[in-house]
């Protein structure tokens, strides 16, 4: 990082996906944009010049999110209890700290929204996936979340398949809802079919919208995956940010980009995202209304759009702190 930042002295970064963003504050004293983002860490919570892919209301003054707490909503839990009438959900995730703190946050949203909740916690070493599909089976739950990578995900829905859990939804994340979901679940065809995914962006699936059909031109009939699609936005959105500092100043500078990215408007890269704003709240939201894009796995087509237009499908939901 200190390479681009000072020796190659890069006017911005664009689409970083970091498990420890060790560089971020590097960054930020550089005032280098950091645009589109995979938020999997605090950092685009905790400095400025950095713009994470889905927005911020956080302060950024270099402590994450408000005192340290980060919020979240619970809009994917309302979706499923509004459109499909789940009442029962488990929470599968591995004995590890990131993975065991983020179903604690699962399990407060879902408990938020009037579910009952079943824990269901393996060993990330020796994950004992049968018997955690075996009680979840027992316990009558309409719907599983997971906070587990796809090779995990592919084993539990094997499990389920095995011991004959059938469920409403196994509700998975953007980083899972890949074009590849056939071959990576080969072993579990029932659970494979009952998959959903929710996130912030428009399914790669829906070609019937310009800016994906842009997006699949492009990528000329490789493996595909929503991850892409949030990069490619991200990717838009600083060549948008680069133009307009070349048509206003003449020159693309560090910090035209930066201001670009504070604009007062929304950006949605020409529909691919859901609305994205960066604001410097002093408070935290109590509720927010949030919008979530939905799509659900089926042999032979793929992900299929549920819920309608994903800026239709929104909810007041109250926003729950967590620490990251």
């Amino acid at each position: 990082m200190r390479e681009l930042v000072e020796e190659h002295e890069v006017v911005a970064l664009v689409a970083t996906a970091s498990l420890d963003y060790a560089g971020a504050s590097r960054v930020s004293r550089a005032r280098v944009p950091d645009i589109g983002g995979q938020p999997i860490g605090s950092a685009y919570e905790t400095y400025p010049h950095l713009y994470g892919i889905y927005g911020s209301l956080a302060p950024r003054k270099g402590k994450p999110g408000w005192d340290g707490k980060l919020y979240g909503g619970t809009e994917v839990y309302r979706y499923f209890k509004r459109e499909q009438g789940a009442r029962t959900a488990a929470v599968v995730s591995y004995n590890q700290a990131a993975s065991a703190a983020y179903a604690r946050l699962v399990t407060r949203g879902l408990k938020a929204e009037g579910y009952k909740v079943v824990t269901e916690q393996v060993d990330f070493a020796l994950p004992n996936f049968r018997a955690a599909a075996a009680d979840l089976k027992e316990q009558g739950a309409d719907l599983v979340f997971d906070a587990m990578d796809t090779h995990g995900n592919a084993r539990l829905c094997a499990a389920m398949d095995e011991v004959g859990a059938e469920v409403t939804a196994k509700v998975t994340n953007v980083q899972n809802w890949t074009s590849t979901v056939g071959e990576e679940y080969k072993d579990a065809p029932r659970c494979r079919n009952a998959l959903w995914a929710t996130g912030s962006s428009r399914n790669y699936a829906d070609i019937e919208h310009p800016a994906v059909r842009e997006f699949r031109t492009a990528m000329k009939g490789k493996a595909l995956s929503q991850w892409q699609v949030e990069g490619w936005a991200a990717a838009m959105w600083f060549t948008d940010a680069a133009k307009a500092c070349l048509r206003g100043e003449g020159e693309v500078t560090r910090a035209c980009v930066d201001r670009y990215m504070n604009r007062n408007e929304p950006y949605t890269a020409r529909g691919l995202l859901l609305p994205v704003t960066f604001e410097r709240r002093s408070e935290p939201p109590e509720r927010r209304r949030t919008c979530v894009s939905v799509a659900r796995w089926r042999d032979g087509k793929g992900w299929v759009t549920q819920g309608g237009e994903m800026t239709g499908n929104c909810f007041d939901v109250p926003q729950l702190a967590y620490q990251p």
